[in-house]
Protein backbone atom coordinates (compact mmCIF):
# COMPACT_ATOMS: atom_id res chain seq x y z
CA UNK A 1 0.00 0.00 0.00
CA UNK A 2 1.30 3.45 -0.93
CA UNK A 3 -0.08 6.29 1.18
CA UNK A 4 0.54 9.99 0.57
CA UNK A 5 -0.01 12.19 3.61
CA UNK A 6 -0.91 15.84 3.04
CA UNK A 7 -1.68 18.62 5.48
CA UNK A 8 -1.01 22.21 6.42
CA UNK A 9 1.41 23.13 9.21
CA UNK A 10 -0.05 22.00 12.54
CA UNK A 11 -2.40 19.43 11.00
CA UNK A 12 -0.66 16.60 12.82
CA UNK A 13 1.15 14.85 9.97
CA UNK A 14 4.02 13.66 12.14
CA UNK A 15 1.74 12.40 14.90
CA UNK A 16 -0.63 10.53 12.62
CA UNK A 17 2.08 9.27 10.26
CA UNK A 18 3.64 7.49 13.23
CA UNK A 19 0.26 6.03 14.22
CA UNK A 20 -0.44 4.91 10.65
CA UNK A 21 2.97 3.24 10.56
CA UNK A 22 2.23 1.40 13.81
CA UNK A 23 -1.21 0.31 12.60
CA UNK A 24 -0.20 -0.85 9.12
CA UNK A 25 3.42 -1.84 9.59
CA UNK A 26 4.36 0.40 6.66
CA UNK A 27 7.53 2.50 6.94
CA UNK A 28 7.00 6.25 7.30
CA UNK A 29 9.36 8.40 5.27
CA UNK A 30 9.29 12.18 5.32
CA UNK A 31 10.82 14.28 2.56
CA UNK A 32 12.98 15.96 5.19
CA UNK A 33 14.37 12.61 6.32
CA UNK A 34 15.21 11.66 2.73
CA UNK A 35 17.05 14.92 2.20
CA UNK A 36 18.92 14.87 5.51
CA UNK A 37 19.86 11.22 5.05
CA UNK A 38 21.35 11.80 1.61
CA UNK A 39 23.30 14.83 2.82
CA UNK A 40 24.60 13.03 5.92
CA UNK A 41 25.68 9.98 3.89
CA UNK A 42 27.45 12.34 1.45
CA UNK A 43 26.09 10.52 -1.57
CA UNK A 44 26.69 12.08 -4.97
CA UNK A 45 23.09 13.26 -5.08
CA UNK A 46 23.22 14.38 -1.46
CA UNK A 47 26.27 16.55 -2.09
CA UNK A 48 24.59 18.14 -5.10
CA UNK A 49 21.47 18.77 -3.01
CA UNK A 50 23.60 20.43 -0.32
CA UNK A 51 25.03 22.80 -2.93
CA UNK A 52 21.50 23.95 -3.75
CA UNK A 53 20.62 24.28 -0.05
CA UNK A 54 23.80 26.24 0.76
CA UNK A 55 22.97 28.61 -2.09
CA UNK A 56 19.51 29.16 -0.63
CA UNK A 57 17.74 27.32 -3.45
CA UNK A 58 15.14 24.58 -3.38
CA UNK A 59 16.34 21.05 -4.01
CA UNK A 60 15.29 20.04 -7.57
CA UNK A 61 12.29 17.71 -7.84
CA UNK A 62 14.37 15.16 -9.76
CA UNK A 63 16.52 14.61 -6.67
CA UNK A 64 13.50 13.75 -4.50
CA UNK A 65 12.11 11.45 -7.18
CA UNK A 66 15.42 9.60 -7.48
CA UNK A 67 15.55 9.07 -3.71
CA UNK A 68 11.98 7.78 -3.73
CA UNK A 69 12.85 5.48 -6.61
CA UNK A 70 15.70 4.05 -4.55
CA UNK A 71 13.25 3.32 -1.74
CA UNK A 72 10.77 1.65 -4.06
CA UNK A 73 13.54 -0.58 -5.41
CA UNK A 74 14.61 -1.58 -1.89
CA UNK A 75 13.10 -4.95 -0.80
CA UNK A 76 12.64 -3.47 2.69
CA UNK A 77 9.87 -1.28 1.23
CA UNK A 78 8.21 -3.95 -0.89
CA UNK A 79 5.00 -3.85 1.16
CA UNK A 80 4.55 -0.13 0.63
CA UNK A 81 5.36 3.25 2.14
CA UNK A 82 3.84 6.26 3.88
CA UNK A 83 5.22 9.35 2.16
CA UNK A 84 4.97 12.62 4.07
CA UNK A 85 5.99 16.02 2.71
CA UNK A 86 6.24 15.08 -0.95
CA UNK A 87 4.70 15.87 -3.35
CA UNK A 88 3.76 19.48 -2.62
CA UNK A 89 3.08 20.80 -6.13
CA UNK A 90 1.33 19.55 -9.25
CA UNK A 91 4.61 19.02 -11.17
CA UNK A 92 5.90 16.93 -8.25
CA UNK A 93 2.66 14.93 -8.16
CA UNK A 94 2.87 14.31 -11.91
CA UNK A 95 6.50 13.23 -11.57
CA UNK A 96 5.62 10.81 -8.79
CA UNK A 97 2.70 9.38 -10.78
CA UNK A 98 5.02 8.77 -13.73
CA UNK A 99 7.61 7.08 -11.50
CA UNK A 100 5.02 4.80 -9.91
CA UNK A 101 3.51 3.92 -13.29
CA UNK A 102 6.93 2.93 -14.64
CA UNK A 103 7.18 0.43 -11.77
CA UNK A 104 3.63 -0.86 -12.18
CA UNK A 105 2.55 0.85 -8.96
CA UNK A 106 -0.02 3.46 -8.02
CA UNK A 107 -1.07 5.46 -4.99
CA UNK A 108 -3.65 3.60 -2.89
CA UNK A 109 -4.59 6.55 -0.69
CA UNK A 110 -4.00 10.29 -0.64
CA UNK A 111 -5.01 11.44 2.84
CA UNK A 112 -5.47 15.11 3.63
CA UNK A 113 -5.32 15.96 7.32
CA UNK A 114 -7.45 19.09 7.36
CA UNK A 115 -7.38 21.86 9.96
CA UNK A 116 -8.30 25.55 10.06
CA UNK A 117 -5.53 28.12 10.24
CA UNK A 118 -6.67 29.42 13.64
CA UNK A 119 -6.77 25.92 15.16
CA UNK A 120 -3.40 25.04 13.67
CA UNK A 121 -1.84 28.27 14.98
CA UNK A 122 -3.14 27.59 18.50
CA UNK A 123 -1.71 24.08 18.32
CA UNK A 124 1.69 25.16 17.00
CA UNK A 125 2.03 27.95 19.54
CA UNK A 126 1.62 25.34 22.29
CA UNK A 127 4.06 22.86 20.72
CA UNK A 128 7.42 22.04 22.26
CA UNK A 129 10.10 19.52 21.31
CA UNK A 130 12.40 17.56 23.59
CA UNK A 131 16.01 18.44 22.86
CA UNK A 132 17.11 14.99 24.05
CA UNK A 133 14.74 12.39 22.53
CA UNK A 134 13.00 14.53 19.89
CA UNK A 135 9.50 13.84 21.22
CA UNK A 136 6.90 16.48 20.30
CA UNK A 137 4.48 17.57 23.01
CA UNK A 138 1.50 19.94 22.98
CA UNK A 139 1.24 21.71 26.31
CA UNK A 140 -2.34 22.84 25.68
CA UNK A 141 -3.50 19.25 25.23
CA UNK A 142 -1.26 17.60 27.82
CA UNK A 143 0.87 19.63 30.26
CA UNK A 144 4.09 18.04 31.43
CA UNK A 145 4.36 16.62 34.94
CA UNK A 146 7.34 18.90 35.50
CA UNK A 147 7.15 22.21 33.58
CA UNK A 148 9.79 22.42 30.87
CA UNK A 149 10.82 18.77 31.22
CA UNK A 150 9.92 15.91 28.85
CA UNK A 151 7.78 13.21 30.48
CA UNK A 152 9.35 10.56 28.24
CA UNK A 153 13.06 11.01 28.97
CA UNK A 154 13.58 13.96 31.32
CA UNK A 155 15.14 16.15 28.64
CA UNK A 156 14.60 19.90 28.40
CA UNK A 157 11.75 21.10 26.19
CA UNK A 158 12.36 23.65 23.46
CA UNK A 159 10.11 25.80 21.28
CA UNK A 160 10.83 25.61 17.56
CA UNK A 161 12.09 28.89 16.13
CA UNK A 162 9.44 28.83 13.38
CA UNK A 163 6.53 28.25 15.79
CA UNK A 164 5.64 31.94 16.08
CA UNK A 165 2.43 33.44 14.73
CA UNK A 166 4.04 35.51 11.95
CA UNK A 167 5.97 32.51 10.62
CA UNK A 168 2.93 30.24 10.94
CA UNK A 169 0.85 32.64 8.85
CA UNK A 170 3.59 32.72 6.21
CA UNK A 171 3.80 28.92 6.11
CA UNK A 172 0.02 28.68 5.74
CA UNK A 173 0.17 31.15 2.86
CA UNK A 174 2.80 29.02 1.13
CA UNK A 175 0.68 25.92 1.69
CA UNK A 176 -2.38 27.52 0.12
CA UNK A 177 -0.39 28.81 -2.85
CA UNK A 178 1.62 25.67 -3.64
CA UNK A 179 -0.20 22.68 -2.21
CA UNK A 180 -3.92 23.42 -2.47
CA UNK A 181 -3.89 23.21 -6.31
CA UNK A 182 -2.24 19.79 -5.96
CA UNK A 183 -4.99 18.73 -3.53
CA UNK A 184 -7.54 19.38 -6.27
CA UNK A 185 -5.37 17.36 -8.65
CA UNK A 186 -5.59 14.33 -6.36
CA UNK A 187 -9.21 14.93 -5.36
CA UNK A 188 -10.30 14.36 -8.96
CA UNK A 189 -8.59 10.96 -9.13
CA UNK A 190 -10.85 9.04 -6.75
CA UNK A 191 -8.27 7.87 -4.22
CA UNK A 192 -8.51 10.99 -2.07
CA UNK A 193 -9.85 11.23 1.50
CA UNK A 194 -10.07 14.07 4.02
CA UNK A 195 -10.09 13.79 7.81
CA UNK A 196 -10.57 16.77 10.10
CA UNK A 197 -7.79 16.82 12.72
CA UNK A 198 -9.23 19.71 14.75
CA UNK A 199 -10.59 17.11 17.20
CA UNK A 200 -9.20 14.99 20.06
CA UNK A 201 -6.25 12.98 18.81
CA UNK A 202 -7.76 9.60 19.76
CA UNK A 203 -10.93 10.37 17.81
CA UNK A 204 -8.85 11.23 14.75
CA UNK A 205 -6.71 8.12 15.27
CA UNK A 206 -9.78 5.87 15.15
CA UNK A 207 -11.13 7.55 12.02
CA UNK A 208 -7.76 7.17 10.30
CA UNK A 209 -7.46 3.51 11.29
CA UNK A 210 -11.01 2.72 10.13
CA UNK A 211 -10.25 4.37 6.78
CA UNK A 212 -6.99 2.44 6.36
CA UNK A 213 -8.71 -0.84 7.21
CA UNK A 214 -11.34 -0.19 4.51
CA UNK A 215 -8.68 0.70 1.94
CA UNK A 216 -6.61 -2.35 2.83
CA UNK A 217 -9.62 -4.66 2.60
CA UNK A 218 -10.61 -3.22 -0.77
CA UNK A 219 -7.06 -3.55 -2.06
CA UNK A 220 -6.80 -7.14 -0.89
CA UNK A 221 -10.18 -7.97 -2.41
CA UNK A 222 -9.20 -6.41 -5.72
CA UNK A 223 -5.94 -8.38 -5.80
CA UNK A 224 -7.76 -11.64 -5.04
CA UNK A 225 -10.36 -10.95 -7.71
CA UNK A 226 -7.75 -9.96 -10.27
Amino acid sequence: MIVLLLGAPGAGKGTHAARIADHTGLPHISSGELLRGAVERKTELGLKAKEHMDAGNLVPDEFMLRWIEELLDDPAYASGIILDGFPRTIPQAEGLDKLLAEKGLSTDLVLLLDISQDAAADRLLSRVTCGKCGAIHNLAQKPMKVPGICDACGGELETRADDVRETIEKRFGEFRKQTEPMIEYYRSRGNFETINTDRPVEVVRKDVQDLLDRISAATSSGSATG
